[in-house]
C-alpha cells in the first residue's frame, strides 16, 4: 500500500490533468493557479508551527485571508503579520496586508440541497480518472458521483 503522501500526490496529479483537460473547467484554473501559489509563499515564509494547518481563503484588494485553526494561532499570526506581509512582498506577492479569520472545524448540520447535475463530458473525465485510483473511500464516492442516474 502507498505512503499517505503518495496517495495524495497521486490524487493531485489526476485532479490537475482533470482540471487542465475540461474547457468547462477552465475558467477555475486562473483562481485555483493563484490560491496554490499565495499558500505556496504563505507557508514558506510562516513558521511551520503555524502555517501547517492555516489555509489560504483568497486576497481582496491587496489583503491575503488566512484561516487559521485557532485562537492562539490566529493571534500570534496577527502579531507577526506585519513582518509576513514584508517577506510575501520579497517573494513577488502583491500583498499589502493580512487578515486572519478563525476557522473551526466542526460538524454542522447542512440544509439539503438540491444535487447539481454533471455534464457527460464531465462524467466521462471522472470515470476515466477513477481508473487509476486504488480503492478508497475516495474513489468509493467519485464512483457514486459519476454513476448517479440524475447526471446528465
Amino acid at each position: 500500500m502507498l505512503p499517505h503522501s503518495s496517495i495524495d500526490n497521486i490524487v493531485s496529479q489526476n485532479l490537475k490533468k482533470l482540471l487542465f483537460n475540461s474547457r468547462e473547467l477552465a475558467p477555475l484554473r486562473p483562481n485555483l493557479e493563484s490560491l496554490h501559489e499565495l499558500q505556496r509563499h504563505f507557508i514558506t515564509v510562516a513558521p511551520e508551527n503555524l502555517s501547517s494547518n492555516c489555509q489560504v481563503l483568497g486576497m481582496r484588494h491587496g489583503i491575503l485571508n488566512i484561516a487559521a485553526p485557532n485562537s492562539t494561532i490566529a493571534a500570534k499570526l496577527r502579531q507577526m503579520a506585519p513582518e509576513l506581509t514584508t517577506l510575501m512582498q520579497t517573494r513577488g506577492c502583491e500583498v499589502s496586508g493580512l487578515r486572519i479569520k478563525v476557522q473551526v472545524s466542526y460538524d454542522v448540520r447542512q440544509p439539503h440541497l438540491q444535487p447539481r447535475k454533471i455534464s457527460p463530458a464531465i462524467q466521462k473525465e471522472l470515470i476515466e480518472f477513477i481508473r487509476h485510483l486504488d480503492e478508497s473511500p475516495l474513489k468509493n464516492i467519485l464512483t457514486k458521483l459519476a454513476t448517479k442516474k440524475n447526471s446528465e
